[in-house]
């Protein structure tokens, strides 16, 4: 459920939960818009728990289980890296899939300071070292550190600094999102965007972009995902934790969007849309 210009978790991701969300309609719909809206403006958003969608948002899975793969990847690792852990979630489920074989190293980074007090909490029990840095910011290590680098839903992926903390031969394992993802809920409040936004992180120019760092592509998988929003509430906080699918979002500013959408869903059921996802995995050569 990401917007493709900065890409995190989904509202229906819940990491320990790899598999598609059970559709059923929310008990919720019979509440009236005020309260609804009021309910989903209220709920906390730090950290990337989207158990509170439980019921009121779905997303099915991509086939390939991530953070199921991922485990099996930490399992085999010396010394990896988590770029942009958010809460943390996915990485304290897959380290624990993958116990006791996880690596002797393990460092996560995070650039949004409300996500690394989280990130700390829940993975130094673990071992692991949360390391506060920008998304946009060079990486914070030496070269070659790393045979394994992961991330679920980068916001734009470094492929020099990636290729750089990679050791010879080491690998990115990563889930993105991609082009267009949610935009029928995007362009329900925006209106039509522009073909240049909608082709954004298009899993053939990442390709492109990783190779011109100097990664050998081994797999690359694109997936399209049904989305339902079962009530107004789960768009709302969904919108107010995913910040960047509609920039400067607000109850206030987009009151009559709000309004319209609830009563589609009241009408017609569930409002439908479609998230994008693919699956990049790239080694730096040896020689």
């Amino acid at each position: 459920m990401d917007h493709p210009a900065a890409d995190r978790p989904a509202a229906a991701d819940h990491p320990a939960a790899d598999h598609p969300a059970a559709h059923r309609p929310a008990a919720h719909r019979s509440r009236g818009f005020a309260d609804l809206v009021a309910e989903g403006a209220a709920v906390p958003t730090e950290g990337w728990d989207f158990s509170w969608f439980e019921g009121r948002a779905t997303e099915a899975r991509p086939s390939w289980r991530y953070a199921r793969s991922m485990a099996g990847r930490l399992g085999g690792a010396t010394a990896a890296l988590d770029l942009q852990t958010g809460g943390g979630e996915v990485l304290d489920f897959a380290l624990g899939t993958a116990a006791p074989e996880a690596p002797v190293l393990t460092v996560a980074t995070e650039g949004w300071p409300p996500n690394v007090a989280k990130a700390t909490a829940l993975l130094r029990p673990r071992g692991v070292a949360v390391v506060a840095s920008p998304d946009d910011a060079p990486l914070p290590f030496a070269d070659r550190t790393f045979d394994l680098v992961v991330s679920r839903h980068p916001v734009r992926p470094d492929w020099p600094e990636i290729t750089r903390v990679l050791t010879p031969g080491g690998t990115y394992f990563a889930q993105h999102v991609g082009p267009a993802s949610v935009f029928e809920l995007v362009e329900h409040f925006l209106g039509p965007q522009p073909e240049a936004t909608r082709e954004g992180r298009h899993p053939d120019r990442e390709r492109a972009e990783a190779e011109a760092a100097g990664l050998e592509i081994v797999d690359l998988r694109a997936e399209r995902l049904r989305v339902e929003f079962h009530d107004i509430a789960a768009v709302v906080h969904f919108l107010r934790k995913v910040v960047w699918m509609v920039p400067g979002f607000t109850v206030e500013a987009y009151g009559p969007q709000l309004r319209a959408l609830h009563e589609r869903i009241e009408s017609e059921g569930p409002f439908v849309a479609h998230s994008t996802r693919h699956l990049f995995e790239a080694r730096r050569p040896r020689r």
